[in-house]
């Protein structure tokens, strides 16, 4: 299952996100989580010292191994490098599972241990003094909206991605590979402005979306929350003690959590589940390729000299039927 953290800058989304990895993890199941934020934060809200946080591999950096690996035998990508961020996978393309070991998260991936359970973290990368000025921080997430399209999961196990802040998510198709988005919200006008934002761009896509309220210190802001986005509310989360000594560098074992904050994080669990039903192959992959012929319209084509149109396998159809890799 995938899943989506999103929201305004300094909305709590990356702490949020951070604790429903460490919920997952509690679980047993599998998990990756991903920093696609532009601020790389998600490894120290999982309990990294900052030094191991920074030394993290960038996936950024390694766009041309994921490249090569996830190109395999694909007769209609050309070369490596005429992969873009949207390129979809087709008949002899390798795909990646999440409980699995390949290449990409030899390089990519470290795990990271939570009261002694395991999640596997990815990261985007910062900005290096060489990008300043010059790069695009979506150049550093094509990583991982790549990944996406060749992923194939199941049931019972998670990828979870901290997302750039805002309506930034928008600059690329990333936004549709998700079985739920969760948009982390404060009771302000300034903190629902984003979900309306969302909530518009997504319509026409079939993404699902859910609210949750962060900051939420009693009845006002609870009424206020359910007033501007209605029945798209899952849950809120208020003060938290357990979270004030997480970002101080000193996190009591997970099983402290308040109550009232793990029974929220249930409920997400349980909405994370239930999307399991609405899940749509055909419709996925119909996005990425819809994605993919943009790109390569807008600026793919020139930039690569091919026609990435031609990437395109018809008959492909991304989904938990394909068992093995290719």
């Amino acid at each position: 299952m995938k899943i989506a953290f999103v929201g305004k800058g300094g909305s709590g989304k990356t702490t949020l996100s951070s604790l429903f990895i460490r919920h997952l993890a509690t679980t047993g199941a599998p998990v990756i989580a991903v920093d696609a934020d532009i601020n790389q934060h998600l490894g120290a809200a999982l309990g990294l010292d900052e030094a191991v946080a920074a030394a993290l591999p960038a996936m950024g950096a390694r766009l041309p191994l994921i490249k090569d690996y996830l190109r395999g035998s694909n007769p209609r990508i050309a070369s490596a490098e005429t992969m873009i961020k949207t390129t979809p996978p087709g008949e002899g393309s390798r795909l990646l599972r999440v409980a699995e070991g390949n290449p990409v998260y030899d390089a990519c991936a470290r795990p990271v241990d939570l009261d002694g359970d395991s999640v596997r973290l990815m990261v985007t990368g910062p900005f290096t003094d060489a990008d300043l000025g010059v790069a695009c921080y979506h150049s550093k997430t094509g990583a991982v909206e790549l990944c996406l399209n060749h992923l194939v999961d199941g049931r019972d196990e998670y990828v979870v991605v901290d997302m750039t802040a805002g309506s930034d998510s928008f600059a690329s198709g990333m936004f549709t590979r998700f079985d739920l988005t969760f948009l982390v919200a404060e009771p302000t006008r300034k903190g629902v402005s984003v979900y309306r934002q969302y909530k518009e761009y997504a319509r026409d896509f079939g993404v699902t979306l859910k609210v949750v309220g962060n900051k939420v210190q009693g009845q006002d802001d609870l009424d206020f929350l359910r007033a501007e986005v209605g029945d798209d509310l899952l849950v809120t989360v208020g003060h938290s003690d357990w979270v004030r000594a997480m970002e101080k560098g000193r996190p009591p074992r997970f099983a402290l959590l308040e109550d009232a904050n793990r029974g929220a994080l249930k409920q997400m669990h349980t909405a994370v589940d239930a999307t399991y039903g609405l899940r749509d192959p055909e419709r996925y992959t119909r996005q990425m390729v819809q994605f993919h012929v943009k790109n390569a319209q807008s600026w793919g084509d020139e930039r690569t000299g091919a026609d990435l149109a031609a990437q395109v396998d018809p008959g492909f159809v991304l989904g938990e039927h394909l068992t093995v890799s290719a």
